[in-house]
């Protein structure tokens, strides 16, 4: 079997375009794009803020289907499925992280994670002990208790974390995930992702305009134009 080989492909994009209508306006964000994700690759997705890569995000995790083109994720054909279908690929296959969190504030930081899965088929005993595992997992053990008010931004977006993989998905998906952290916590928390995604087998997709993520990722592209570009070697990155 190859590197590339059909059994390695966990994300694959077949000349997909995206645009967006309002009114008579047509806009296009993404163009004939065409991109391979194997499985446990860190990728990296750059680009300057309306370049297209959070359209891209959403595309790869359900949260919107292609206009033209089709996108087949672990297997199954998500562009082709209905929204209860995607709900549903979403819930079981992707854990999702974003710049602002999205923690719940009246829950403590176990309950964030327990939220997350709770949609899933699993007695409680076991969504009680895999929350606070994966809270341990991302060092939070002991705030378990704590509600998000109580936690700095690197706690919370580490709770973020702790939540998307408690999930155990095949694929991880975070929108700017340091975009709202010093440089001391981002760096933290790009060393913590890759190491627990690597631990975990997980594919991992990050869109960021922080170039630092480079040297963690097994592969860079940069979306320019909506049209998807290969940075060869981190050395190549510009900010």
């Amino acid at each position: 079997m190859t590197e590339n080989s059909a059994g390695d492909i966990l994300v694959k994009l077949d000349h997909v375009s995206k645009s967006y209508r309002s009114g008579e306006v047509v806009t296009q964000v993404l163009q004939d794009a065409s991109l391979e994700i194997r499985k446990d690759q860190f990728v990296v997705v750059l680009g300057v803020s309306g370049s297209g890569k959070t359209t891209l995000l959403n595309l790869i995790g359900a949260l919107d289907t292609p206009s033209v083109g089709s996108v087949v994720v672990d297997g199954q054909p998500i562009s082709s499925m209905d929204e209860r279908e995607r709900t549903a690929f979403r819930r079981s296959k992707v854990g999702f992280i974003f710049q602002f969190y999205n923690l719940l504030p009246t829950l403590f930081a176990v309950e964030n994670v327990e939220a997350a899965l709770e949609i899933l088929p699993l007695p409680a005993a076991e969504v009680r002990a895999r929350a606070r595992r994966y809270l341990g997992a991302v060092g939070l053990a002991e705030k378990a208790e704590k509600f998000p008010s109580q936690l700095s931004g690197g706690e919370q977006q580490r709770v973020a974390i702790a939540r998307a993989l408690a999930k155990e998905p095949v694929l991880i998906l975070a929108d700017e995930p340091t975009g709202n952290l010093d440089e001391g916590s981002a760096l933290g928390i790009i060393t913590l992702m890759s190491d627990l995604r690597r631990a975990q087998r997980a594919g991992l997709v990050v869109v960021t305009h922080n170039p630092r993520f480079a040297a963690f990722a097994d592969r860079i592209v940069r979306v320019e134009h909506g049209r998807i570009v290969e940075v060869p070697e981190p050395s190549a990155v510009r900010p």
